[in-house]
């Protein structure tokens, strides 16, 4: 009995996976997932397995590789799973820009502002309807759905993040076009540069701030004795 009982366990556990993708339909043909450190698009589902096309991997910005992959439905029990389109079928995507301290960074923020608005636009219409529908079954509460950019003092420059919303399988497709017309706009304004990790030998002596200069006098602020 024992023996037979572990011969089983894979058969049992498959069986066992199944079951539980039918009723509680963690995913679905058509959905991207990842489980058990593999990501892909579902084009399969059996008793004993389930089959992905592969993304990401040596591929970059979660696209196909063409392998398929299939998988034991045991994982579906022992494995955490991740769905990209189940309830609310978006992502959030960021998009770092790093420019000089130098540089107008507040004018720079506003343009990357401007960018994002006009190309991600229609993703953010998508992404309202699709969260008020996804809002009565799961616990999903999302106050700004529009682009935003934060600020952050790097070791190079004033680094820029664009964080934008977008359907999991067009993330590529909106980076490329946001990073293009960021390259444009930016080469078009005289008070913006973006930074790269250099070299920069600073005389403390001549730019460092004045009061804190070789030879300079301080005041002394504890109180005189006399």
């Amino acid at each position: 009995s024992a023996g037979l009982a572990i011969a089983l366990r894979d058969f049992v556990t498959a069986v066992a996976g199944w079951l539980f993708l039918l009723l509680r339909k963690p995913f679905e043909v058509g959905d991207r997932i990842e489980i058990g450190g593999y990501r892909g698009d579902v084009i399969d589902v059996r008793i004993f397995k389930f089959t992905l096309v592969e993304i990401g991997n040596w591929v970059q910005a979660d696209q196909s590789t063409g392998r398929i992959i299939h998988l034991p439905n045991n994982l579906i029990i022992q494995e955490t799973i991740t769905n990209y389109t189940r309830g609310f079928r978006h992502i959030w995507n960021e998009i770092e820009v790093l420019v000089t301290f130098e540089s107008d960074w507040r004018r720079a923020k506003r343009i990357l502002t401007e960018i994002a608005e006009r190309q991600t636009g229609e993703f953010t219409d998508q992404a309202r309807n699709d969260l008020r529908q996804a809002a009565s079954r799961y616990m999903l509460y999302f106050t700004h759905l529009t682009p935003i950019v934060y600020t952050r003092i790097a070791d190079s420059g004033v680094l820029l993040t664009l964080r934008h919303i977008c359907p999991p399988r067009r993330r590529r497709g909106a980076e490329e076009s946001i990073a293009e017309e960021i390259l444009t706009r930016f080469a078009e304004e005289p008070e913006i540069d973006l930074a790269y990790p250099t070299t920069r030998l600073f005389r403390h002596d001549r730019e460092g701030k004045t009061a804190l200069r070789p030879g300079t006098e301080t005041r002394d602020t504890e109180p005189d004795p006399d």
